[in-house]
Parts: C-alpha cells; structure tokens; sequence
C-alpha cells in the first residue's frame, strides 16, 4: 500500500514539472498558463498538494510497518 502512495504522489509531481515545462514552451495555450486564475495555475497547485501529501502518507506507512516488523522480530 505504501509503494502505491509513493508512486501515486510521485506521478502528481511529475504532473507538476510538466505544467512548469508546458507553461514555458507555451504548450496548450487556452488553459491561460501563467494567469492566476487559469486551469493550468490549479492543476499546478493540486497536483503539488495530492503529490507531497500521498508521497508523505507513503513514506510514513513504511516507516511505521518497518518499525512494526522490527519490533516483532526482536520480542518473537
């Protein structure tokens, strides 16, 4: 389950660095990039949002199953 958060999280960053390089190359020039308040601006957004946030809950789900295991290889 962590391994699909992480890569789910990891794929919205993507998702970010693609808006950045579409913004730049002028690529889809009706979502309004660079504007405020333009569909690329929230799509940006979101996907920075969703991919620190499932990258994050990823990492923390293994930390706490490896300490879960490691507590149970030492007491069993």
């Amino acid at each position: 389950m962590s391994s699909i958060f992480q890569l789910l999280g990891a794929a919205a960053l993507v998702v970010v660095v693609l808006t950045h390089v579409f913004e730049a190359l002028r690529v889809f020039p009706r979502m309004g990039w660079g504007s405020q308040t333009s569909v690329g601006h929230y799509l940006d957004l979101l996907c920075a949002i969703l991919g620190v946030t499932l990258f994050s809950l990823g990492y923390l789900i293994h930390a706490v199953d490896a300490c879960v295991e490691k507590k149970k290889s030492e007491t069993g």
